[in-house]
């Protein structure tokens, strides 16, 4: 089963995971998780639910708020994840407005490139790598071609 396809609605994943639906809405406007939309409509993966359940450990059993999940997601510049030369660097915004996560610039740095964040390499080696140092259990966390892995 592709851990990515995103087929659950807002509603199951709010009973699954005992989280009400308009934190599942804040979450996502706080650019902390990314369903995948369809018909105007949520649908959250596999990977999205075990997210979830991280952050809510995180904001639970680690007393960590939202700014602090954020904080968290930036501690590796997206220019060391996607090797970005000097020069590319110069006049990125990401490397201009750091911390601020690039996924939250306005505009997109990467939207120039047809990059969008659900799908980019930074946001989910990011969100993977919190996820291993913060809510695993050892398991490794399944990938998906055309996914990014978590770096070790």
């Amino acid at each position: 089963m592709d851990q990515y396809k995103a087929l659950y609605p807002i509603g199951i994943v709010a009973e699954l995971l005992d989280i009400h639906p308009r934190t599942l809405r804040i979450y996502e406007r706080e650019g902390l998780i990314r369903p995948a939309r369809r018909s105007g409509k949520r649908y959250y993966s596999n990977t999205d639910l075990q997210w979830l359940t991280c952050l809510r450990r995180l904001t639970h059993e680690e007393g960590l708020n939202i700014a602090g999940i954020k904080k968290l997601l930036t501690l590796a510049s997206c220019w060391e994840i996607r090797h970005c030369p000097d020069e590319e660097r110069k006049n990125c915004p990401a490397v201009l407005d750091f911390p601020v996560p690039c996924w939250e610039l306005k505009p997109k740095s990467c939207q120039h490139k047809g990059l969008d964040c659900p799908n980019c390499k930074v946001y989910i080696t990011k969100k993977e790598q919190l996820m291993l140092d913060r809510c695993s259990d050892g398991t490794p966390l399944p990938s998906s071609p055309g996914r990014a892995t978590p770096r070790s």
